[in-house]
């Protein structure tokens, strides 16, 4: 028996499918499906919708506490969900932030209490959790991508010169438009961004849409620069538009822990230039795959190249498609389990 939870809206995997969902959302969603197709009996905790089954798995509101045991105990994020799940079985903290807001109190108590075994997501994320925090363990396991991503396309020959950007705009979606505007634009002028980013992509989040306005009304003001403003798609949107695109352009930011856009562009051989910041340096392989830029003019320089020059586009598309789509749902159930044995 497999018990998990999750704050925030209910996601199943057929979301995935068929909404756009940021990579946390996406991520619980496939694991539960995992567990579930690997002949788990599984319970989760989400949302506000009545209980239901989906796919194997059984889904009820967040408030109906699970009792009796599980061999896997699986809180997402924060600690306190400990408190609605059983109370015997292996206890695994599934992280997906960076780690320092664990030491607030209203997090750090549930933490000590549970001393849960703490999954990052990679090697930058992990040397955000403090070697001091109240851990049974620490385990790293990475983010698969999803369908359609899971499966490589052909290669094809350089497209249009199309930048895209498919993440959250309040990361770095601002100096990139500087960059743009001041660089790159002008340097290709045929050349267009489209911006696949809005509050859409995380649950319809009304914060998150006012903090993003002022740079998405910058974007839609730079429609003459090229850049283009489109709606949030689904992820069969997303691998169509990244079968007409050039280059991925993202700066990064010290909030991203894993970056599954960038997995998901790079899985479809799309070359990604990016800035060594956070964990996205661990999603390129530099000079092959993408350019991990040291500054703002180095990242201007390899976007224009990625964009005008078709040997070297298709160097790195076809060492993109070759490094594949990586490890699979299958797998990271796999090391989930491994922890209740």
């Amino acid at each position: 028996r497999i018990a998990m939870a999750m704050e925030g809206p209910r996601l199943t995997a057929e979301a995935v499918r068929t909404r756009p969902l940021g990579g946390t959302e996406a991520a619980f969603a496939m694991l539960v499906q995992a567990f579930a197709r690997r002949g788990h009996r599984v319970e989760v905790l989400a949302g506000e919708e009545p209980e239901e089954e989906v796919g194997g798995a059984c889904w009820r509101p967040l408030g109906a506490a699970l009792a009796g045991g599980a061999d896997l105990v699986i809180a997402a994020r924060v600690p306190r969900l400990f408190g609605v799940l059983p109370r015997r079985g292996r206890r695994v903290l599934w992280l997906f932030n960076p780690c320092r807001y664990l030491r607030k109190p209203r997090h750090f108590w549930p933490l000590l209490k549970a001393r849960p075994v703490a999954v990052t997501l990679g090697r930058y994320h992990a040397s955000t959790l403090p070697g001091w925090m109240p851990v049974s363990g620490r385990l790293q396991l990475p983010l698969p991508v999803a369908p359609p991503f899971d499966t490589p396309p052909a290669p094809r020959h350089p497209p249009p010169p199309i930048a895209v950007f498919a993440s959250n705009p309040l990361r770095g979606l601002d100096w990139l438009l500087d960059r743009w505007e001041q660089r790159i634009r002008p340097a290709v002028p045929e050349a267009e961004l489209h911006l696949y980013a809005g509050a859409a992509t995380y649950g319809g989040d009304p914060k998150l849409a006012s903090r993003a306005a002022p740079v998405l009304e910058r974007a839609r003001a730079l429609h003459g620069a090229g850049v283009r403003l489109l709606p949030p798609v689904n992820r069969a949107g997303l691998a169509q538009a990244y079968g007409g695109a050039r280059v991925m352009l993202y700066r990064g930011d010290p909030g991203e822990t894993y970056c599954l856009s960038l997995a998901e562009a790079q899985a479809a051989g799309l070359p990604c230039v990016i800035t060594d910041l956070g964990s996205v340096a661990e999603r390129v392989v530099d000079g092959e795959t993408g350019v991990v830029a040291r500054d703002a003019e180095d990242f201007a320089a390899a976007a224009v190249r990625l964009l005008t020059d078709d040997a070297a586009w298709s160097a790195m598309h076809r060492a993109a498609l070759a490094r594949g789509p990586g490890p699979d749902w299958d797998s990271v159930a796999a090391g989930f389990e491994a922890l209740a044995e």
